[in-house]
């Protein structure tokens, strides 16, 4: 099957659309331990593709992409996602910024992309941009864990309060 350049830019700004999609409806909704861990935990199964010798790649261009998916990639993300206290729950905060930083993503892979398939097969840039990926998101979202835990490692300031006021009443 060959996949021409229209497929490939068709098919980017789908996964574009959908990342903002979900980016959307995930803002509105209270974030939990689950939602932060189990992303990076489903992505990893697709490791599994490297059982297959098509997707073998050397270990110094997975070690490589890994890394600028750690630093380059993930800073973005990491530093346009903010998670706040809103009563009982952890809420992430909205931020225009992170729209934005995912559509440039998408540019610099698309663009990328296109220039790594002329000098690889086509498994083989599925997975260096796999493993940036992966790299790029698990970093993000061990930020977000440590500032969940951050977050519920101190009760609500309403909580303190009222257990304050309880303990004045009882004495």
């Amino acid at each position: 099957m060959h996949i021409t350049a229209t497929d490939y830019a068709v098919a980017t700004l789908i996964g574009a659309v959908a990342v903002i999609l979900w980016r959307i409806r995930e803002g509105r909704s209270a974030v939990t331990l689950k939602k932060i861990l189990i992303p990076p935990a489903g992505m990893a199964t697709g490791f599994c593709m490297f059982v297959m010798p098509a997707f073998h790649i050397p270990w110094s261009w997975a070690l490589i992409s890994f890394a600028i998916g750690c630093t380059l990639l993930a800073w973005p993300l990491v530093a346009t996602t903010r998670l706040y206290r809103q009563g009982e729950v952890i809420m992430m905060k909205r931020s225009a910024a992170f729209l934005i930083v995912i559509v440039i993503l998408a540019a610099v892979r698309f663009f990328a992309r296109g220039y790594f398939d002329t000098l690889l097969t086509v498994p083989q840039t599925g997975a260096l941009f796999f493993i940036l990926a992966f790299g790029m998101i698990f970093v993000w979202r061990a930020s977000m864990f440590l500032g969940y835990r951050r977050l519920t490692n101190h009760p609500a300031p309403e909580a303190t309060s009222s257990s304050a006021a309880l303990d004045a009443e009882q004495a």
